[in-house]
């Protein structure tokens, strides 16, 4: 670094100020650091009207002279434009940085300096257009509540509101003080260079070159926050004065020697001047951290060498300079205040140096957090693969309890509750969860409400069982933001289960649901997960289990599964086990059930009719009830209401149709599901066989029925067919002596019809999500092998 000088006292004369004329400076003097620039119109006007967009202007050097005790400029016809070659400014500046530097951390000290810009405003101001500079939020000198309510509502609009950093590593580096006092010496020897530098008229692209020699043995982000704390103790004391020169009498006296306005509501101008400076020294303060958070950037997942930090860390040199150059020109500006008062007025290429600087620095700040982001996003794609990686080994690991599991799964510290009950109405800790069986609800926000009642249902059915949890989970789409989550509709949601929910899903662990729409292949359609104590999974779906046995089903093991299935036969307490309340009384009673449907009104009336006058002829006690089709839309609706109204035969609560219908057909598929699950053969599980003979007259367009005494006997048929039976029932009614002999010989009757006729056309509709596709499915009419195609349908009924 260049020697100083003494330099000889420096005075200013200045005539009285009168009311028709006030002296101005040289329009191209910038009254410090020298700078000469070329003011294009039209950026002068923009300016002038609402500080708008500017392109950076060239800086050429200058020779100084004096006039008047001021200083002056002078075009040098040798001086090179340093914007003409910025490739080659940067080389220069590269060359001043030594490789043997040594890092260290210099948040403290940009703390302290963030404090003073923050500070720096008057407490007792009301002129709220002079807002303090603002920097990352940081552990402030003063702790009060009060002082904290202050500035948090006194904050202006311009302030520098970045949360980049982690406020913790903040508060914990600003209590560390020894790098600021290792950092005190070279932060000192800058600011009394600064003073210097900036009262001889030195050109501004030199100074700044000579700062960069002189921290050659710093890091980047070093350089520029030591020259930012040396630039922060003028500032400092600049505001410091300013403030208490009014009320202290040392300040006072200062004051006076300095010649310092009294207020900066004076001069408006002076005021309009210092907002531009404010504006400078928060983009500046930006593009510091930017600089510091490239340095912070683990090096576990992105390496300096990897193409994006080069991209961004090419750039850092550049802004290391142009933030120390925007520092000097500040601090022109506030040297130049000293001795002027109230009178003091910029010329226009100081004004045009504040906001060049502004907008390169802008340009800067844009690509640096540009940079930043995509450094981010990879070492958040880095870091998420291996939190997953970890989230698998923990899942697949062998476990005391289930606790570590969901402590992995959540978002929740040990004094955090994040499980909401549903009927207690009251949130809960993870421990409530503790070594049970937990049966994870998962679905998205679309849940069919047909699902939820009946499931509702289910749970209701043991109100005191303590053998296990049920828990949802809603997998919200990663693309949707949680806050654009209505809350209302989430709260409402989540008071419709009686179970456990989690109070939001923001507190699922992203590996969590990566790994259930991964390793569980959730989609859509809801599931439910069982976990044992010990948190290994049981069963990827228990849902049909669900659906078909309810809670008997516990603990939804496979061995659990097949054992239920070991103990059922294909009647119709399995066909339509609580599905209606009534049907417990029917059985008990042993009376003839008719379970029909279809969606053909016409053909319902005649069938229930012809049905009700065969089985009085008989003296059978006939029970009949209509279950629609497998996706009940406005026809089934109205078949049900004619019904209803016309009394032609039990139909479901008409509050509730939807549900049961939708139940009746749901548990079928679920059979065919968990038959499939368990290896079983269409051509050897009968059970197996009735269950796609109903699924096969679902798929008709016309209307079938079963029959069944009890839970003895069932028969079933095609509707048509039965009609012409029922039609005829004169002809067989005498073999029907009682009613246990009515299902036999109306089937035996059925079967006869059956043969005789030569056409018939099934069909069997499996939904996409059935995960059932046999090579070889039989006609339930024929018994021979259906044909295979793949259909697509879109009713809108």
């Amino acid at each position: 670094m260049a020697n100083y000088q003494v330099l000889p006292p420096v005075t200013k004369s200045r005539p009285p100020i009168t009311e028709t004329a006030v002296p101005q400076k040289d329009p191209v003097l910038s009254g410090g650091l020298v700078q000469n620039f070329t003011i294009d119109p039209s950026l002068k006007q923009s300016h002038e009207q609402d500080h708008g967009t500017y392109n950076p202007l060239p800086v050429p050097r200058a020779t100084v002279s004096a006039k008047g005790g001021q200083t002056m400029l002078k075009p040098n016809p040798n001086r090179l434009s340093l914007s003409s070659d910025e490739s080659a400014l940067s080389k220069k500046i590269v060359a001043t940085h030594s490789l043997a530097c040594e890092d260290f951390d210099v948040k403290p000290v940009l703390a302290i300096v963030e404090d003073i810009f923050r500070l720096a405003k008057p407490l007792t101001t009301t002129d709220q257009s002079i807002a303090p500079i603002q920097g990352t939020q940081v552990q402030r000198h003063f702790d009060t509540k009060e002082d904290k309510a202050y500035y948090g509502s006194t904050l202006d609009d311009k302030m520098y509101l970045s949360s980049t950093l982690d406020d913790k590593a903040y508060d914990s580096a600003y209590r560390d003080l020894d790098i600021v006092k290792a950092l005190a010496f070279p932060i000192n020897k800058i600011c009394s260079e600064i003073v210097c530098k900036c009262a001889a008229g030195a050109e501004a692209h030199s100074v700044t070159m000579d700062f960069l020699r002189s921290l050659s043995y710093y890091p980047w982000d070093a350089k520029v926050v030591i020259t930012f704390a040396a630039f922060a103790i003028n500032y400092g004391e600049f505001w410091l004065v300013l403030q208490l020169q009014t009320k202290d009498p040392l300040a006072k006296n200062i004051a006076i020697l300095k010649d310092l306005p009294e207020t900066m509501q004076q001069s408006p101008d002076l005021r309009k001047k210092f907002e531009s400076v404010f504006e400078l020294l928060s983009t500046a303060l930006k593009v510091t951290h930017c600089l510091i958070e490239f340095k912070e950037l683990p090096t576990q997942y992105i390496s300096h060498e990897s193409a994006e930090m080069a991209a961004a860390t090419a750039h850092i040199p550049s802004a290391a300079y142009w933030i120390i150059r925007s520092l000097l020109a500040c601090a022109s500006l506030l040297l130049n205040l000293i001795g002027s008062g109230h009178e003091y007025l910029t010329s226009t290429a100081e004004s045009w140096e504040i906001l060049n600087m502004a907008h390169k620095l802008s340009v800067m700040l844009e690509h640096l957090q540009t940079q930043l982001k995509i450094c981010k996003d990879l070492i958040e794609r880095k870091r998420g693969e291996d939190a997953y990686i970890a989230f698998k080994k923990l899942m697949e690991a062998v476990h005391i309890d289930n606790m570590k599991v969901f402590k992995a799964m959540f978002r929740a510290k040990e004094d955090q509750k994040p499980l909401f009950h549903g009927l207690k109405k009251i949130n809960e800790k993870l421990d409530i969860l503790r070594s049970k069986h937990v049966l994870l609800l998962i679905t998205d926000l679309d849940i069919p409400h047909e699902e939820l009642n009946i499931l509702h249902s289910i749970y209701n059915q043991h109100p005191t069982r303590q053998e296990y949890e049920v828990l949802w989970l809603p997998i919200v789409d990663s693309s949707t933001s949680m806050a654009s989550l209505q809350d209302t509709e989430y709260r409402n949601l989540q008071n419709l289960m009686p179970w456990h929910s989690v109070e939001h899903p923001s507190f699922i662990e992203p590996v969590a649901v990566r790994y259930i729409r991964e390793v569980w292949n959730f989609t859509h359609r809801p599931m439910l997960v069982v976990l044992d104590p010990q948190a290994k999974l049981s069963n990827l779906d228990a849902l049909p289990m669900m659906w078909i046995w309810g809670s008997n089903g516990f603990p939804f093991t496979k061995q659990r599964e097949m054992t239920l299935w070991a103990e059922s036969t294909w009647n119709l307490e399995l066909l339509a086990d609580a599905i209606d309340p009534r049907f417990t009384d029917w059985i008990r009673d042993n009376r003839i059930i008719c379970l029909y449907g279809g969606e053909d009104t016409e053909w319902i009336r005649r069938f229930t009719q012809s049905t009700r006058t065969a089985a009085a002829a008989m003296r059978i006690n006939l029970e009949m009830l209509y279950v629609g089709k497998s996706n009940p839309k406005e026809k089934v609706r109205r078949c049900h209401d004619v019904i209803a109204r016309e009394k032609l035969s039990h139909t479901f609560p008409l509050d509730s149709y939807n549900d049961y219908i939708w139940f009746f057909w749901t548990r079928l598929m679920s059979m065919l599901n968990s038959k499939k699950r368990l290896g079983s053969s269409v051509d050897s599980d009968t059970v197996m066989q009735e269950i796609l003979n109903m699924l096969t007259f679902d798929g008709s367009e016309v209307g079938w029925a079963v029959f069944s005494r009890g839970n003895y006997e069932l028969m079933k048929g095609n509707g048509d067919i039965l009609l012409t039976v029922m039609d005829n029932h004169t002809q067989w009614a005498y073999r029907v002596d009682h009613a246990d002999k009515f299902v036999g010989v109306l089937d035996e009757e059925t079967r006869g019809v059956r043969t005789a006729t030569e056409h018939h056309c099934n069909r069997l509709i499996l939904p996409g999500y059935a995960g059932y596709v046999s090579e070889r499915i039989v006609c339930s009419e024929c018994g021979k092998t259906m044909d295979q195609y793949v259909m697509y349908r879109c009713c809108t009924d």
